[in-house]
């Protein structure tokens, strides 16, 4: 499917990202509605998958602590009329952990799941709407957007429109 590739110079082209996420799933509000979304987040410590998360609640409006769920695996937000679940699946020593967690029903209409270390639950997941892989390089991090379902590719390409208008001072591609 379709796939977008970025550089992130710094903490606001994340926050930028995360900003057009957020208004990508607002946007696709009634599909995700209708279906669910899965966002799967890749990459090693301290690549940014929190921070990336962190930006797209904000930009949804969530104003408490955005914290990472590595040791309660589940935070959970009411974001825009729609429930967000920030998951990390770094602990998981075994797939199996998903399904005996009880996770799987929060996978569907009206849920936005997104999932850091996703790998760690291989064959027991959703297939991802949309999948991330940050990397760290000297100056930023990589950015890999892959889009693996028809409305991961819709939100991929608003994200592209998105990332393509010039803003305000911050890093582009």
């Amino acid at each position: 499917m379709a796939t977008l590739e970025l550089h992130l110079a710094d903490e606001r082209a994340t926050e930028r990202l995360g900003t057009l996420l957020a208004q990508t799933l607002f946007g696709e509000r009634a599909a995700i509605e209708a279906a669910g979304f899965t966002l799967a987040l890749t990459g090693d410590l301290g690549a940014g998958k929190t921070a990336l998360v962190r930006a797209c609640l904000r930009a949804l409006g969530e104003r408490g602590p955005v914290k990472s769920p590595t040791f309660s695996l589940l935070e959970p937000y009411v974001v825009s009329s729609l429930n967000f679940y920030h998951f990390d699946f770094y602990r998981f020593a075994d797939p199996e952990e998903f399904s005996a967690a009880g996770f799987r029903e929060l996978f569907g209409p009206g849920n936005v799941c997104a999932v850091e270390w996703p790998e760690r639950a291989r064959g027991a997941l959703p297939t991802p709407d949309l999948e991330v892989t940050l990397s760290v390089e000297d100056r930023g991090r990589r950015c890999l957007l892959e889009a693996r379902t028809p409305l991961g590719a819709a939100c991929l390409q608003r994200i592209r429109a998105g990332w393509l208008e010039p803003a305000a001072g911050s890093a582009g591609a």
